[in-house]
């Protein structure tokens, strides 16, 4: 039997306050980049649950998904296990909320308000080129209702046969 090819589901957060977008600075195996607050989903979980949680993680800010801006594909060539990955990249428009008093995720060196212009200028340390183009559709005003995304009970619940 062949091995079933499966992208990895990824989750942004777009955070926009006062023409300031919130992105994170994090250690990769490519060296330090810039992302949005962003990572995998997660078993059991919603889409909007992992943007929420990942936001979290990475930024200790809470997150309210409003909106979604789009939904990505790219591929990679890990430098650290040589190994070729598709990634899926569901990029959600939101309010950022309280910050809490809690260290941030793993690998996350500091977070960063940066301007659409300083984005432009730093382009060459970003995580992937979805970061930009998140942003670029951001302020294009794409977005579609969070009513297009449908999680049945059995993802966060348990399973029935």
């Amino acid at each position: 039997m062949t091995e079933i090819w499966k992208p990895s589901v990824t989750v942004a957060a777009i955070i926009e306050r006062d023409g300031q977008f919130l992105l994170i600075e994090e250690e990769t195996s490519d060296g330090i980049c810039l992302n949005q607050p962003a990572g995998h989903l997660d078993p059991n979980e919603s889409l909007e649950q992992a943007v929420i949680r990942e936001a979290l993680e990475e930024t200790a800010h809470e997150f309210v998904p409003r909106s979604l801006v789009g939904v990505y594909m790219s591929r990679y060539l890990s430098a650290r296990t040589g190994k070729d990955v598709t990634y899926l990249r569901f990029a959600f428009a939101g309010e950022v909320g309280r910050k809490h008093a809690q260290p941030l995720d793993h690998g996350i060196l500091r977070t960063i308000w940066m301007s659409y212009e300083e984005m432009l200028a730093t382009r060459d340390r970003h995580r992937s080129p979805h970061v930009l183009q998140c942003v670029e559709d951001y302020l294009a005003g794409k977005r579609a209702s969070l009513d297009f995304l449908t999680t049945h009970p059995s993802v966060t619940g348990a399973l029935h046969d």
